[in-house]
């Protein structure tokens, strides 16, 4: 992934729906709106107010709130992170941040509670969304079979294949992991994705 490419579609967008601390609100007044039902949790410290539609656009905005600005154009949230930010995971305790091979991951280290992985990725694995780079809808399901354990990855995979939106089938999945070089547990994702599978009628 070439940041000259990535760099230029990652937008700072003002989200009207999204509240975070600013000179308009501190966090101990977002706090307190949230305690008194004014607005509702989001992520990290990013609130929203009730009645408003959640949308990967939004989650993805507070996403990106919780990643220092200096790393923000240089990590990718996916996995679980990027499966949350599509309505189809529960929020993560920690972010589940990419790195493209060719950033060095210790120079980020330490930068945010997270998770960083270092990762090879090409232009079609990432879409932009609230001014955060996060892994597209397939490659955030492949990886969630190849990397996360079967109990913890089954739940999210039959969401993601559930939402028509977001154009995953699961051939075209199982070609995606099949196509994989060679990485550890890639046995183990292809028999979790064979348990989502229609059944057979008998």
């Amino acid at each position: 992934m070439d940041p000259a490419v990535t760099a230029p579609l990652l937008q700072e967008p003002v989200i009207s729906e999204l509240y975070s601390p600013s000179h308009i609100f501190s966090w101990n007044e977002l706090q307190g709106m949230a305690f008194d039902g004014i607005l509702l949790p989001l992520y990290g410290k990013s609130y929203a107010s009730p009645g408003v539609a959640v949308t990967h656009r939004l989650r993805a905005r507070a996403a990106a709130l919780t990643v220092p600005e200096r790393i923000r154009t240089k990590v990718v949230a996916g996995r679980l992170t990027a499966a949350w930010i599509y309505g189809c995971a529960k929020p993560p305790e920690h972010l589940s941040l990419l790195v493209d091979a060719k950033h060095r991951i210790s120079s980020l280290r330490g930068s945010t509670a997270c998770s960083l992985h270092e990762v090879r990725l090409g232009q079609m694995d990432v879409v932009s969304l609230g001014g955060l780079l996060v892994s597209s809808p397939l490659r955030t399901a492949a990886d969630i079979a190849l990397h996360v354990e079967t109990d913890r990855a089954l739940p999210a995979l039959k969401r993601l294949l559930a939402r028509e939106e977001l154009g995953i089938k699961l051939r075209l999945l199982i070609l995606a992991v099949e196509a994989t070089p060679r990485v550890p547990h890639k046995r183990r994702a292809l028999a979790t994705l064979a348990q989502l599978a229609p059944a057979e009628p008998r």
